[in-house]
């Protein structure tokens, strides 16, 4: 794989860990809050996410890296234990539906080990290692199953479903249904929709 130089970032900076710090404080109130108390639900949520859409419900518990990355549209529903790793952003469309235990990954490091590891990271005041990220964006009125795992770099197109279970490796196209690992596509539905 390819990289260019803005896609590596560091993630043990002060400035980071004091995000994910407040993410995972954030993340645990909501945990904690009455079901009931909506009101105190959406003040958590809109001091966590980058951005919030209307009718949005994110069942508990609900993980995620830093948050200020996440972005969801209107009429969206993040069933129970989802992870979102957010260290690059995740642009969620508007009638979005995501099954339980979800997990996207905006990051991943170099499978070389000379691309991953850094030889002098302690003089230079790093991590031992490499870790890249890029965006993932996830079309209007897509569909994902229970258990998928969506990749760094993945985007899915509108209207889209993705089995359960699946791992999406790659970008997904708009109007189909796509399944396994990795995830390919084994139907698509455009004429089904607009009646060509």
């Amino acid at each position: 794989m390819k990289y260019e130089i803005g896609d590596f970032l560091e993630t043990a900076d002060r400035d980071t860990l004091c995000t994910i710090a407040r993410a995972r404080e954030l993340t645990r109130d909501y945990y904690l809050c009455d079901y009931d108390d909506t009101t105190r639900r959406h003040e958590i949520l809109t001091e966590l996410l980058g951005g919030i859409g209307k009718n949005v419900a994110i069942d508990t518990p609900f993980h995620c890296d830093l948050g200020k990355n996440i972005f969801w549209g209107d009429d969206v529903i993040i069933n129970m234990n989802c992870t979102f790793v957010d260290n690059k952003p995740i642009r969620i469309g508007n009638q979005v539906l995501i099954a339980s235990n979800v997990q996207i990954y905006t990051s991943a490091h170099p499978v070389l080990p000379q691309e991953r590891l850094v030889a002098d990271w302690e003089e230079k005041g790093t991590t031992f290692f490499r870790t890249f990220a890029r965006p993932v964006e996830i079309g209007d009125h897509v569909w994902i199953g229970g258990g998928c795992i969506i990749l760094a770099g993945v985007t899915i197109g509108e209207n889209s479903v993705i089995g359960a279970g699946s791992v999406v490796t790659r970008s997904i196209p708009a109007n189909c249904v796509a399944v396994g690992n990795p995830c390919r596509v084994i139907r698509c539905f455009e004429d089904e929709i607009y009646g060509a």
